[in-house]
């Protein structure tokens, strides 16, 4: 169904589209590893300040803590997604494709409007790379 929706979208040049699909898994793995990083270093700060959070209201507590776990969980499939992207292989896409599905969720738990654009950017992205990997 996404497919459909972003096929009728502009076709980026083959050329930009080469060169997307020749980043991704450097961008997969990089960003993977960030992610990780800060997802830990978000489930320590949300430790610390818990007992606050819970004070003042505990519904941003959870969203936080659900929001880090949906971070850490992307991040994971970044990484996952790195040797599948890197010998072009469609489970590497999936694990892009996942990974930005969790995105998606997070932001619009959050009500991030600016997550949510950033995941629309990232899919029309994806689905302009998909039928580079076999």
């Amino acid at each position: 169904m996404m497919e459909d929706w972003f096929g009728k979208l502009p076709e980026i040049p083959k050329g930009g589209r080469e060169a997307i699909v020749a980043i991704t898994p450097w961008l997969a793995l990089i960003f993977g590893i960030l992610g990780v990083i800060a997802s830990l270093a978000g489930f320590g700060i949300l430790t610390v300040f818990s007992p606050a959070m819970i004070f003042f209201g505990g519904r941003f507590a959870g969203i936080a803590l659900l929001n880090a776990l949906l971070s850490l969980i992307a991040s994971i499939l970044l990484l996952m997604a790195f040797p599948g992207t890197k010998k072009r292989k469609t489970n590497g896409w999936m694990m892009l494709f996942y990974s930005e599905v969790v995105n998606v969720i997070g932001a619009i738990i959050a009500l991030s409007l600016s997550g949510v654009l950033v995941s629309l950017i990232a899919f029309y992205l994806l689905f302009q790379i998909k039928s580079y990997y076999k």
